[in-house]
């Protein structure tokens, strides 16, 4: 049976840390690890309460240099699939289900948790307008250079066969946030399969996210990623 390890990016996700846990549906996981990227408030304390698996970064990596050490926390550990969740309780962990038996069961060997299922949806479910613009954009734009027909390349939930994380050189890519895209377009470059299932939007409070200033940075790496991607193809 294939093992199936959870990974966490944390930073500061105290408050809804135990809340995205407790929806995890542990008949489908047989691990979960928690990499805590020099939080300021009591991740790791309630990390270790919930007997996760807890790697400790004693400096800020940033959101890629967080994903590396997840990835590669779990390969170490006989990950045959892995599944990134934002710890923040934006994305519905119940769904892993969903995400694990695809990749299973042979039909994809990345899976994909898409936010942007309707502008309606997006929007009344707290999504700021200029993230939906910009996430329908930038996709439409990854879409386009790539060939594929992913409804959103920018989400926090995501699965990956062993053999993906092993093949394609994550190590290599940006510590900062752009490493999503960056991962997503070296999978596409190595030609593995990569699907999508929709996952309610949940913004509140707690919830992670980054302001205008950091989306704009970010949207702008990103379109110089599908240049890139553009003259390498």
């Amino acid at each position: 049976m294939a093992k199936t390890v959870v990974v966490l990016p944390a930073y500061n996700a105290a408050k809804t840390l135990e809340k995205t846990v407790r929806d995890i549906p542990r008949e489908y996981v047989d691990e979960i690890i928690l990499v805590d990227d020099y939080s300021r408030d009591d991740t790791l304390a309630v990390a270790e309460k919930m007997g996760l698996t807890v790697v400790r970064h004693y400096d800020n990596r940033g959101y890629g240099g967080n994903q590396k050490s997840c990835y590669t926390v779990a390969l170490e550990h006989g990950a045959d699939i892995v599944v990134m969740l934002h710890p923040d309780y934006q994305y519905d962990p119940k769904l892993i289900k969903f995400f694990v038996e695809f990749i299973r069961d042979g039909y994809f060997d990345v899976m994909l948790g898409s936010r942007i299922r309707s502008r309606r949806e997006a929007l009344d479910g707290g999504m700021p307008k200029y993230k939906y613009y910009f996430n329908r954009l930038l996709s439409l734009l990854e879409n386009m250079v790539t060939g594929q027909n992913l409804s959103e390349w920018h989400t926090g939930m995501r699965a990956y066969k062993r053999e993906v994380l092993e093949r394609v050189d994550y190590r290599q890519l940006s510590d900062d946030f752009v490493f999503d895209s960056q991962m997503l377009f070296a999978i596409v470059k190595a030609g593995y399969r990569m699907g999508d299932i929709p996952v309610p939007v949940r913004y509140f409070a707690d919830a992670s996210s980054i302001n205008f200033r950091r989306s704009l940075r970010y949207g702008l790496s990103t379109v110089w990623e599908a240049v890139k991607f553009i003259f390498k193809k």
